[in-house]
């Protein structure tokens, strides 16, 4: 009898290797955290390589790394899993950078990412509306002596900001409650000051793998790192 019992548990063995359903795969890309230093993580927070970006989305090399590199640095390592990418602020342009850290964390964490990249991808038009603003040097002066919130909303006014991100879902009182909010503007004023005294960081793009600050400011030079570390 166990015999005949022990050769039909080994019958059904395969059967039930056949039902057994694959383990579902992590949707890396989705997995977005704010950390500790004040960054935005998109990835796997156990990847073999950590990659940190200083960056600023009035920063024209910053803006060609995110229409260049983004996409291959996402399909390629954050989505398997290889890579963690982090963003952080470093506003090298004063006002219109602080204007646009506010209104892009103010879309929540999980449309940080999307927003960022719309932000990048509209920076020409943004560029134009300063460039016109350069020709009232007066008002800017003026608008550079306001109080840190103060100065951000005008820039945001003036420049489209606060209409391009009712493009992006973020209805205008809350944009303007963002721009005025003191604990996210010293939070972002933090992680300035971090990249500066901790990290050495003096322009945009920085990059950091696993700590090490790089020396490359586009894909063609930042993919070769990022396989060097073990990606």
């Amino acid at each position: 009898m166990m015999q005949r019992l022990l050769t039909l548990m080994l019958a059904l063995v395969p059967l039930f290797a056949l039902g057994a359903a694959p383990a579902p795969q992590a949707n890396w890309l989705t997995t977005v955290v704010e950390t500790p230093e004040g960054g935005y993580r998109q990835g796997n927070p156990n990847a073999a390589v950590k990659l940190v970006e200083y960056g600023s989305r009035t920063c024209p090399t910053c803006g060609r790394f995110a229409e260049e590199g983004m996409k291959p640095l996402r399909d390629q390592y954050i989505a398997t899993g290889k890579v963690s990418y982090e963003y952080r602020d470093f506003l090298v342009h004063g006002a219109p950078d602080l204007a646009l850290a506010l209104l892009n964390q103010c879309v929540g964490t999980q449309r940080f990412f999307p927003v960022l990249d719309a932000i990048y991808a509209n920076q020409p038009q943004f560029e134009e509306k300063l460039i016109a603003l350069e020709k009232t040097p007066a008002t800017l002066e003026a608008w550079q002596k306001l109080p840190p919130a103060q100065m951000a909303t005008r820039f945001a006014e003036n420049m489209g900001m606060i209409a391009f991100l009712k493009t992006q879902g973020l209805a205008e009182a809350k944009a303007r409650q963002c721009l005025a909010d003191p604990k996210a503007i010293a939070r972002i004023a933090k992680t300035q000051a971090d990249g500066a005294n901790l990290y050495k960081v003096d322009g945009t793009p920085s990059f950091f793998v696993n700590g090490r600050k790089v020396r490359a400011y586009s894909w063609p030079y930042l993919e070769p790192e990022l396989r060097a570390a073990g990606a």
